[in-house]
């Protein structure tokens, strides 16, 4: 043994003789100095103590003590100094913490200058599924009255009836501490549980210690349903700090609800400095609560999280509104400029400028700030300062000063067209902002030259943390569905959000036109959600949820209203009416989530009730009915007859895009299979791949499939000789090549191939343009897939189409010049606004039921109720195909379909706007028998019987005019006969205003009495 050896080991030698004395006085310490909750905590972690007491000291050289390293488990003592615990929950930002417990000492460790601070973190989050699907657990009778006897005690408000199901959730998720808690503890969390879900999903209350002394603390309880991932721990700690409140404890569960996690905290803080105690109702408490509300929409990766309020340049809120007002001003800017008005431009822009940034905070403020006193003059002297100060921004560099005054004056149409705000209520999860579409005319004319020409009748803008969307709706009534865009990577965010607002404008005029059936105009929904890093499928969700219930609650906060104005006082309200606003299921809406806006909307006492949304349970789902793929098939098989062929008779080729697990696609596949026995089906793509087969599929394979597996379910010994199946997620590597997976039929059996991603995104691209089909179903995939730059790809060298026809049963899938272009070469094409109607003229009918009948009754003549209103949707969709071709006749083709389609739409909406501008003039017509005829006709058979008829005075006053206008409008255009209507309004003018004359005349003249009309006509008599 070597010297250096032996020196060490003798070393070691006397700290172990020395050390069983120092440990025994280092246990004592921890018992007087730790709180004795911490014991209670620790009671199953004897050895991580032996080891804290053992290494206590040791603290003096380290910058941290581990205690416990295991695979679920993690405890660390360190020194409490500033930024240790930041310090930890950086390295932990990447793990599920499902239980965190920080502690303080009341003194100082022994022989130091510092006191001690021990964190513990578990890592056992339980799978949501396997909370929703866990048989109900055995809770110790006595561990269940014990928490029953302190709730009673010390919480009477709460609702004992919700005992047994939340307890149920805490012990799924956390067994050990339920059973090792006092129950005073348990109760403590179920109340802060029971109130986060009452109160919309974030909770915040303050409760006064026992301990009355000169340390005395107040606790902190906060709960937060589906919290920020990752590091909102870190975040909420950061806000303590900010604000100068020391944590001395804290207690913080993350527990799975079944759907989401849900964070539970307790907090022991004191103000620094202060021996004032924080109160409930306070102005300090006021701000507390402002800053840890605004962590559900507040970034810390955004820059301005980081450069301003940790700096405290900003408060938190500021920059949530800077924030807001980016997004805002990109999304505004960017979809015709781009580049110019990138994110990154537009951020740097007020980034770079603070003071201008602050100033347009305060120009918000004086607008929207509840209760503030002499409003109208601080708006207009603060208005007058930001517009002098934008005006004046001058730094020298000409390109770059135009540019952001641009941005600038973008923030300030915002401010001044915003009409109201959910800004300045506290328990939101994001920010809505209801504008007046002027703001439009006040941006430059090249900021809006790629929008369809006509102005939505609103504009509402939402965001949030971890996205940002907009509602544009064309009428006072409007529907159309909620569209979220799921982007994986920063990069696809910011280019999604760069064309998210003409998106989002083009959807919804286009839903204007399809919409002229219903009396909702039309309106759209569009969010783009940052789902970047989130490998998970159930993160993405979770963060999907977290967007959705944000967004549709801030739309409640600002729609929900008593007498036409905000029934929140803290929104101020600058216009003044009910909006009946529909919103419907499209792309990443999930069921839970449909069922949750509906129940949110009853309960917080929108006008609509349930009926905000449709496709729930009490309702027609569009998947289970096939509503949109009734309309879709019902314009192919007119379209067809026209071009000779009988789908339910004849053989036909088709091609679709969109798989047959969707709605659209799948319930076309489904309807072709029961009718058309005939049909050659000869191409399907959807995400998942695409499958070819040049005789037509198997109709049994197919049947087996559709509406409940994607398209690389089919099996490919199915498929014809020549037939292939491309599957976009079945790959592997060779080397540092991704191959994709390619199963042909041979006609020997299936031949297994593995293609480049080169030749798989080029044979995937050509086969939509390549395979000759008659008709051709677009019925998923972006919008704009078809466009400018690639329509000609659909004709042969020759000129010659691949397609006969196309029947648009996916939105804006064709650029209005594609349409037009491929129209005059030949092929036929009827567009979306007409073909797939059908899906919310079905949610207008839910909408209309969910008025009308109770759930009760809904639920038990429910199918009765659907195949009324199936019948609607067949002969609304035969009505507008046959009229399309019958006026392309008359017309001498001279008129391409979809221009023709797209005048009947504005026909139709033509005279909706004035017969419903008419009916709000003339309330009482409705009441008239004809009139009530017209409203009675609208509805489906079952609503028309005695029973139900007499409830038409629970349908709002609003939704009567808008079905008169909408009956009467249609019927004017698809059942009227423009020549014999002229002819009767002629008829009828002349009766009202010459029959008089006519009388008065002297029966012995000799003039002609149609002399005298147009003489007295031509006088000016009109």
């Amino acid at each position: 043994m070597c010297a250096a050896e032996t020196d060490v080991l003798a070393a070691v030698d006397r700290l172990i003789g020395a050390n069983e004395g120092c440990t025994r006085e280092n246990l004592a310490w921890l018992q007087g100095q730790m709180d004795s909750y911490f014991f209670i905590t620790m009671q199953e972690e004897a050895e991580a103590l032996h080891a804290l007491a053992v290494g206590l000291r040791t603290l003096a050289h380290n910058q941290k003590l581990t205690v416990a390293d295991r695979a679920k488990t993690l405890i660390l003592a360190r020194l409490n100094q500033p930024g240790s615990l930041y310090d930890t929950l950086r390295t932990l930002q990447e793990r599920d913490i499902s239980y965190a417990e920080f502690t303080h000492s009341s003194g100082l460790v022994p022989g130091l200058t510092q006191g001690l601070e021990v964190q513990r973190f578990d890592f056992d989050r339980k799978e949501h599924a396997e909370i929703a699907n866990a048989a109900a657990p055995v809770i110790p009778p006595a561990i269940r009255d014990g928490i029953a006897q302190a709730l009673q005690s010390r919480y009477p408000l709460f609702d004992m009836n919700q005992l047994d199901p939340l307890l149920r959730l805490i012990w799924l998720n956390n067994e050990q501490y339920v059973r090792i808690s006092p129950p005073n503890r348990v109760a403590q969390i179920l109340w802060v549980f029971q109130e986060g879900n009452r109160q919309g999903g974030i909770f915040l209350d303050v409760e006064q210690t026992e301990d009355q002394g000169p340390d005395a603390e107040t606790r902190v309880l906060f709960a937060v349903g589906n919290p920020p991932q990752n590091d909102f721990l870190l975040q909420t700690m950061e806000v303590f700090n900010r604000l100068d409140f020391g944590v001395k404890r804290a207690y913080c569960l993350t527990v799975s609800n079944g759907v989401h996690p849900y964070f539970l905290g307790t907090f022991y803080v004191r103000k620094r400095g202060d021996a004032a105690l924080l109160s409930k109702g306070s102005e300090l408490f006021d701000r507390l609560q402002m800053e840890l509300y605004n962590t559900q929409i507040l970034s810390t990766a955004s820059t301005t999280y980081r450069k301003f309020v940790t700096t405290q340049v900003m408060t938190g809120e500021e920059a949530s509104l800077v924030n807001a007002f980016i997004a805002f001003c990109h999304t505004n800017l960017a979809h015709h400029h781009p580049d110019p008005f990138s994110h990154e431009e537009v951020m740097l822009a007020f980034h770079s400028h603070p003071d201008i940034a602050l100033q347009l905070a305060k120009l918000f403020r004086t607008r929207f700030q509840p209760g503030l006193a002499l409003r109208e003059e601080f708006y207009r002297k603060t208005l007058e300062e930001t517009v002098r100060f934008v005006e004046s921004y001058n730094t020298g560099h000409r390109y770059i000063d135009d540019l952001r005054r641009s941005i600038f004056r973008c923030a300030i149409a915002f401010i001044r067209n915003t009409l109201k705000t959910n800004f300045y209520v506290r328990e939101k999860h994001a920010l809505a902002f209801r504008l007046d579409p002027a703001y439009l005319s006040e941006l430059a004319p090249e900021f809006t030259a790629d929008l369809p020409p006509e102005i939505p009748f609103r504009i509402t803008f939402f965001f949030g943390r971890y996205g940002c969307g907009y509602h544009i709706g064309f009428s006072d009534i409007a529907r159309g569905g909620w569209r979220t865009i799921i982007t994986k990577n920063r990069d696809d965010y910011v280019t999604s959000a760069s064309t998210l607002f003409r998106e989002v404008y083009v959807l919804a005029h286009t839903q204007h036109l399809k919409n002229k059936d219903i009396y909702e105009g039309g309106s759209k929904m569009v969010v783009v959600l940052d789902a970047a890093r989130l490998e998970a499928h159930d993160l993405s969700t979770q963060r999907l949820y977290k967007l959705q219930f944000g967004f549709i609650n801030a739309f409640l906060d600002i729609f929900v209203t008593d007498g036409g104005l905000a029934r929140d006082p803290r929104v101020v309200d600058y216009y003044g009416e009910d909006e009946p606003i529909e919103i419907g299921p499209d792309e990443n809406m999930h069921d839970v989530m449909i069922e949750m806006i509906a129940r949110q909307s009853l309960k917080r006492g929108y006008l609509l009730g349930i009926g905000l949304i449709s496709s729930k349970r009490v309702g027609i789902n569009h998947k289970e009915y096939g509503v949109t793929s009734t309309g879709v098939m019902q314009f192919a098989e007119t379209t067809m007859r026209e071009l000779g062929i009988d789908i339910r008779r004849d053989r036909f080729s088709v091609k679709l895009t969109g798989g047959p697990s969707g709605d659209v696609a799948g319930n076309a596949l489904r309807i072709m299979l029961e009718r058309s026995p005939q049909a050659c089906i000869k191409l399907i793509l959807d995400g998942s791949g695409a499958i070819f087969d040049p005789e037509g599929m198997d109709h049994d394979e197919l049947a087996r499939i559709v509406l409940k597996e994607d398209l690389d379910a089919f099996n490919p010994a199915r498929l014809h000789p020549g037939g292939f199946i491309l599957y976009r997620n079945q790959r592997r590597t060779d080397g540092l090549r991704e191959l994709f997976k390619r199963a042909v039929s041979t006609g020997l059996g299936v031949e297994e191939q593995w293609v480049t991603t080169d030749q798989f995104h080029r044979e995937f691209g050509n086969l939509l343009f390549s395979v000759p089909t008659d008709l051709f179903i677009p019925a998923g995939g972006r919008p704009e897939t078809i466009d400018a730059e690639n329509w000609a790809r659909f004709f042969r060298e020759d000129g010659t189409p691949t397609t006969r026809a196309i029947v648009e049963g996916a939105n804006s899938f064709i650029t209005p010049e594609a349409r037009t272009q491929m129209q005059r070469r030949g092929i036929v094409i009827m567009r979306d606004a007409s073909a797939n109607k059908c899906g919310v003229i079905s949610s207008s009918y839910e909408i209309i039921a969910n008025l009308m009948l109770s759930e009760e009754e809904f639920l038990q003549h429910k199918e009765r109720y659907v195949a009324d209103v199936l019948q609607i949707l067949e002969q609304r969709a035969r009505d507008e195909a046959q009229l399309i071709f019958r006026r392309h006749r008359e017309a001498g083709s001279s008129f391409t379909y979809t221009e023709i389609s797209e005048a009947i739409s504005h026909e139709i909406n033509g005279h909706y706007a004035r017969l419903f501008s008419f009916f709000q003039r003339n309330p009482e017509l409705c009441n008239e028998q004809a009139f009530q005829q017209a409203i009675l006709a609208h509805l489906p058979a079952m609503l028309r019987e005695p029973e139900y008829r007499t409830r038409l005075e629970r349908l709002p006053a609003k939704c009567r005019y808008a079905i008169l206008a909408a009956e009467i409008a249609s019927s004017l255009v698809y059942r009227g006969d423009q020549e014999a209507d002229f002819k009767e309004m002629i008829k009828g003018h002349l009766l009202r205003n010459f029959a008089a004359l006519d009388r008065a005349l002297p029966t012995t003249s000799a003039a002609p009495a149609t002399e005298h009309v147009t003489l007295t006509y031509q006088g000016g008599a009109t």
